[in-house]
């Protein structure tokens, strides 16, 4: 290739691995060249002689939940915008399965992004001591994490039930491992406080349409507003109440998290709070390529009123 562009082999290697290096004209002939001979970089080769692969592990606990999709686009944007190739790997809810996947995954990979982790503090740190690791919708003592600032959306949930005369809610909590189940929990139970509001918790349930149902059937009589860990469980209760005659919002009002695709597609659609997912997704990529990246203030959540909230019953 050096021959036929008529430059030095060093000359080809500074166009195709550092552009910008060069002129314009002779990187465009190199390139030129380059392409005439179908000739890529090859990626794993690169890595041995740099240290880095251009890579970054996104691993999430449930690929089928709508409320990745959005992340999963955040952080690919992101990356390619700094010329990374995201990797997806799932732990199907299992801190087991999740762990395997991260210690077949980091020795390949510039860093890990753990979405909605399920493992341990001390497995977390562990890996921190290895590769730069950033996780999404979960905190840990010293690791990066992108997120979101809760307190207002869940204000204004709460503050539109009470608007509409709901004193006696359920806030229906998520997997028992799940960090934003207990932080979410935290920040309903405080709210619910300053408002004057009466909150039970019940749960662990799973974040899924079946979590759901199973969970429409623990709501006590007297409540007369739910508040469900995420918009799938939130789905999932619609579902089971109206196949048992109770009418949402007229019998009980139901509020989700997250505002997943297809949220506003039910009937009657789902009010909720929305978390901006995409740029959760595109900050941890940010926090993996930069660690000034966490100093950016983080994104907050706002409700979205929709009609299955109604005045109490």
């Amino acid at each position: 290739m050096a021959e036929a562009a008529g430059v030095s082999p060093s000359t080809v290697s500074r166009a195709l691995r550092v552009p910008g290096r060069l002129n314009a004209t002779t990187e465009a002939r190199i390139r030129k060249v380059a392409e005439e001979l179908g000739y890529q970089l090859n990626p794993m080769a690169q890595a041995l002689q740099t240290g880095r692969s251009s890579t970054i592990a996104l691993i999430v606990s449930d690929l089928g939940n709508p409320v990745y999709f959005d992340i999963v686009r955040g952080a690919q944007r992101e990356a390619r915008l700094h010329g990374y190739t995201v990797i997806f790997a799932e732990s199907e809810e299992s801190g087991a399965h999740e762990a395997e996947a991260a210690a077949r995954l980091i020795p390949s990979v510039d860093a890990l992004v753990l979405v909605a982790s399920r493992l341990t503090n001390r497995q977390i740190a562990e890996l921190a001591k290895r590769k730069r690791v950033v996780l999404i919708n979960r905190r840990v003592p010293d690791v990066a994490a992108a997120v979101p600032d809760l307190q207002r959306g869940v204000e204004e949930a709460l503050s539109a039930l009470k608007a509409l005369g709901h004193q006696s809610l359920v806030y229906l909590s998520g997997p028992s491992r799940s960090w934003m189940s207990r932080e979410r929990r935290r920040v309903i139970t405080t709210a619910s406080q300053q408002l004057g509001l009466v909150v039970e918790v019940l749960g662990p349930f799973p974040p899924t349409l079946a979590g759901g149902h199973q969970a429409a059937r623990a709501i006590p009589g007297e409540a007369t507003a739910v508040i469900a860990f995420n918009d799938l469980m939130a789905i999932g209760v619609i579902r089971r109440l109206q196949a048992l005659g109770v009418a949402v919002p007229e019998q009980l009002s139901i509020v989700g998290f997250d505002d997943i695709f297809g949220a506003d597609l039910i009937a009657p659609a789902l009010a909720t709070v929305r978390t901006p997912l995409d740029m959760l997704g595109a900050r941890a990529i940010r926090m993996a390529l930069d660690a000034a990246a966490a100093e950016e203030r983080p994104a907050s959540a706002t409700f979205i009123q929709r009609d299955s909230i109604g005045p109490a019953a």
